[in-house]
């Protein structure tokens, strides 16, 4: 999860590519250890507090990974981690917290996770559906120096690897509420992250990632 990468048709070496207007969708085609995708975040102080969303599509039956963040001091400091067909796991600070969720369905999927260091409280909502809320022993914010992975763990371990369509990654500083959840699940782009925004963040990618139209 440490290497960088570039997103676009043609490699660059840094991370100033950005979709002007409405960002469509990441394609990851293949099982491999290499395609993933990096983002960061305009965070500047430790997280005591976030929600990150994702739309993600695949017809993986096996585990998964959708999205990682390590820092300097925490390898594995957050990551959602699906195990098909009824569970997901979600790592806060090397700690694993497992929620049995209703079976995957070949479709679209919204992935909400929020947390409070200074409460525990961790949420997880599917389709704007929250399941029963846990408390980790973890109060450590998170960052604020973070290195973001979508569709590989940290170990880069090809049994991890996303295949599918991504869309619609936003992650904000703080909880968000159960209304504004829903809204996001139901307006999906027009709502809009204040450390992730997918409309205009800067990303970069590696292999054979592909960003196609909606």
């Amino acid at each position: 999860m440490r290497s960088l990468i570039v997103l676009s048709v043609i490699f660059c070496g840094c991370f100033a590519q950005k979709d002007s207007g409405h960002r469509t969708t990441i394609l990851f085609p293949r099982q491999t250890s290499t395609d993933h995708v990096i983002l960061k975040t305009t965070a500047t102080e430790p997280l005591k507090q976030f929600t990150a969303c994702m739309h993600s599509y695949t017809e993986l039956t096996r585990d998964y990974s959708l999205l990682s963040i390590a820092t300097p001091s925490t390898a594995n400091a957050f990551h959602i981690h699906p195990m098909p067909p009824n569970n997901i796991s979600i790592s806060i600070n090397n700690e694993d917290i497992y929620f049995r969720v209703d079976p995957d369905v070949l479709d679209w999927k919204q992935t909400c996770v929020a947390w409070d260091s200074e409460t525990g409280l961790l949420q997880l909502w599917v389709n704007a559906k929250r399941y029963p809320r846990k408390v980790t022993t973890s109060r450590s914010p998170i960052g604020p120096q973070m290195s973001l992975t979508l569709g590989q763990y940290l170990d880069h371990d090809i049994g991890h690897s996303f295949v599918g369509e991504m869309h619609s990654l936003n992650m904000w500083d703080y909880v968000l509420s159960p209304e504004a959840i829903t809204e996001s699940f139901r307006f999906g782009s027009n709502i809009n992250g204040n450390i992730i925004n997918w409309k205009n963040q800067p990303y970069e990618t590696k292999g054979d990632t592909m960003i196609l139209g909606n």
